[in-house]
C-alpha cells in the first residue's frame, strides 16, 4: 500500500467551503487507443465487497489506489456498469503508458445516498486514495463530492448533471460532463431547426433536486423561445401510476415532452404512455433510456424516445473508435453511451497524475483544475466552479438502436421527427 499523502495547504480554519482554483493553460493529447485488459467483478451489497482494477505493468512500483463507489445494485444499476465497464477499460489500457501505476477500488451503495457516504468515509480512512471517480446519479454523485471535499480528496463525477451542487464553495469536485443549463439548451436549440416547429411543451418533473432543477430552466428555455408550457406535472420516484401526468400531457395537446426519469420510472412512463395512445412528436427522457435494457425491454415500443446522455460510439473524437471495438470484444455488446464519459474522466485523471509526477492530493486538485486537452468524449475544460466545457449529444432509438442526432456536426443522421403514432408502428 501506498504512503499517505503529505499536502503542501494549511488546513482551512473556516468549515465555510470554498470555490475551487482557477483554470490552467496545459495542453495535453489524449491518451493512446483504447484495448482490451482485466476487469474486475461486480461488487455486492452490504455488507461491500471491494472490487479492484490492477495495473497494467508487472514488476512495476506498487500501484496507487484511486476509490469509487458506484451503485452496482438499485435502481441506477445499468448506468453504473456502464460507467464500470468505460473505467475497467481505461485503466488496463492507461496503465500500459503512464510512468504512474493507478489502481481502481470499487465499493456499491445499493442507489442509496446513505451508503454512499459511508463506503466513501470507509474508503478514506481504509486506503487513502488519491482521487475518487463517481458512480452515477446525480442524487449520489452529491452526497458523495461533500465527503470527497471534505476529506480534501480530487472527486471526478459523469452522469452526473445536478448544477446545484457546484455552487456550494466544493473545492475538489470536477465533473466532465453536462450539466443542466447545457440540457435545456441543447434540447431546444434541436428544437427550433425541426419543421413543422413544436408548440406546446409538457415536462415531468421527478420529485428530487434535480429534477426540479432541471424542469426549472426546461420551462425557462420554452418560455424565452416562444412555446407554451401547457403542463408541469410531479412524480415521486418509485412510483408506479403515471396515468395522471400523461392524460394531462395528452388533454393539453403537447406535442413535446420533456422527463428525467430513472430507468425503471422512464419504463413504466413509455408502457403507460402507450397504453393511453399518447405519443407526442418529440418525446425527450434524459437518463432511462441511456442502456441497452431500454430496447430490451420496450422493444419497437422504446422507438423515437431521444436522450441526452453524453456521448456515442460513433462521435468523431480521438480513440472513440477504438474503445468501442475494445468494449465489443470484453464485453460482447456494443458500448453503451456512458462508457465514453467514464473512459474520459480516466484519461483526464492519469493526464494530471502524470504532470504532478507524484501522490500529493492538493498538486493533483490544481492539475485537474487545470485540464484543456481531448479524450474520447470530446475537448474538455474546467470552469472555476469544476463544471466543464462538454460538447451535449442527443442519439434517438431507432429500429431498436442508438443513433447519433445530435449536434449535427457529429451526427450520422438527422432526427426522425415526428415520431410514429403507437398504432402505426
Amino acid at each position: 500500500m501506498h504512503a499517505r499523502f503529505v499536502t503542501r495547504r494549511r488546513f482551512l480554519e473556516s468549515a465555510v467551503l470554498v470555490v475551487g482554483g482557477s483554470l490552467l493553460a496545459a495542453c495535453q493529447s489524449a491518451g493512446p487507443p483504447p484495448a482490451t485488459g482485466p476487469a474486475s467483478s461486480a461488487a455486492t451489497a452490504p455488507p461491500p465487497a471491494a472490487t479492484t482494477a490492477p495495473a497494467a505493468q508487472s514488476g512495476a512500483a506498487a500501484a496507487i489506489t484511486i476509490g469509487s463507489v458506484m451503485p452496482l445494485t438499485g435502481r441506477y444499476a445499468s448506468l453504473a456498469e456502464q460507467v464500470k465497464n468505460g473505467y475497467d477499460l481505461a485503466f488496463a489500457d492507461l496503465n500500459k503508458t503512464s510512468k504512474i501505476q493507478l489502481q481502481l477500488k470499487v465499493l456499491d451503495d445499493g442507489s442509496d445516498p446513505t451508503n454512499t457516504v459511508q463506503r466513501l468515509e470507509s474508503l478514506s480512512s481504509s486506503d487513502t486514495p488519491l482521487a475518487f471517480l463517481g458512480g452515477a446519479g446525480s442524487d449520489l454523485h452529491a452526497a458523495a463530492a461533500a465527503v470527497a471535499d471534505k476529506n480534501k480528496t480530487p472527486y471526478l463525477g459523469i452522469a452526473f448533471a445536478l448544477l446545484s451542487v457546484h455552487q456550494r464553495g466544493l473545492k475538489y469536485l470536477f465533473s466532465p460532463f453536462q450539466k443542466s443549463p447545457q440540457l435545456a439548451k441543447s434540447v431546444f436549440d434541436m428544437m427550433d431547426t425541426l419543421s413543422p416547429k413544436p408548440t406546446r411543451v409538457a415536462v415531468f418533473e421527478e420529485k428530487t433536486d434535480w429534477g426540479a432543477e432541471l424542469s426549472g430552466m426546461w420551462q425557462q428555455e420554452a418560455k424565452t423561445r416562444g412555446y407554451e408550457v401547457v403542463a408541469v406535472e410531479q412524480y415521486t420516484p418509485g412510483a408506479t401510476d403515471y396515468s395522471a401526468p400523461i392524460l394531462k400531457a395528452k388533454s393539453g395537446n403537447a406535442d413535446t415532452l420533456l422527463a428525467l426519469p430513472a430507468p425503471p420510472d422512464g419504463f413504466a412512463i413509455a408502457k403507460q404512455m402507450k397504453e393511453l395512445d399518447y405519443m407526442p412528436k418529440l418525446a425527450h427522457m434524459v437518463r432511462a433510456p441511456d442502456g441497452l435494457v431500454w430496447g430490451q425491454n420496450l422493444g419497437k415500443d422504446g422507438d423515437w424516445f431521444v436522450l441526452a446522455p453524453g456521448w456515442h460510439p460513433d462521435v468523431k473524437f480521438p480513440g472513440a473508435k477504438e474503445l468501442a471495438q475494445a468494449h465489443q470484444a470484453k464485453y460482447n455488446k456494443p458500448a453503451e453511451v456512458l462508457v465514453g464519459p467514464a473512459y474520459s474522466a480516466v484519461q483526464i485523471l492519469f493526464d494530471a497524475v502524470n504532470k504532478v509526477g507524484k501522490p500529493d492530493r492538493d498538486l493533483l486538485r490544481d492539475a485537474i483544475a487545470a485540464t484543456d486537452m481531448m479524450t474520447v468524449a470530446g475537448p474538455i475544460k474546467f470552469n472555476p466552479d469544476g463544471t466543464a466545457q462538454a460538447i451535449t449529444v442527443m442519439d434517438q432509438w431507432l429500429g431498436g438502436k442508438q443513433v447519433l442526432v445530435w449536434p449535427k456536426d457529429q451526427a450520422t443522421q438527422g432526427l426522425d421527427y415526428p415520431a410514429k403514432a403507437w398504432g402505426s408502428r
